[in-house]
């Protein structure tokens, strides 16, 4: 499987909330590397998972998506 790099825009209010994906992302497999910014509102993926799985589990932890690309 090929590598891909996404970027996310997701509404987090708290350090609860990023937390929240931290701790989905650490259990997700495909994952090589991510970053939470709580300050930027933004989570970047890289890793061999498929765009639209990552988008989902994303979306579980309840957190508003409002945008996301494949940057690589």
């Amino acid at each position: 499987m090929s590598e891909h790099t996404y970027k996310f825009d997701v509404k987090m209010t708290c350090g609860g909330c990023s937390g929240a994906i931290e701790r989905v992302l650490k259990k997700t497999e495909g994952i090589d590397s991510f970053d939470v910014s709580l300050e930027k509102q933004e989570v970047i993926v890289k890793g061999s998972i498929e765009y639209d799985a990552l988008l989902e589990k994303i979306k579980k932890t309840g957190k508003e998506v409002r945008s996301g690309q494949t940057v690589a």
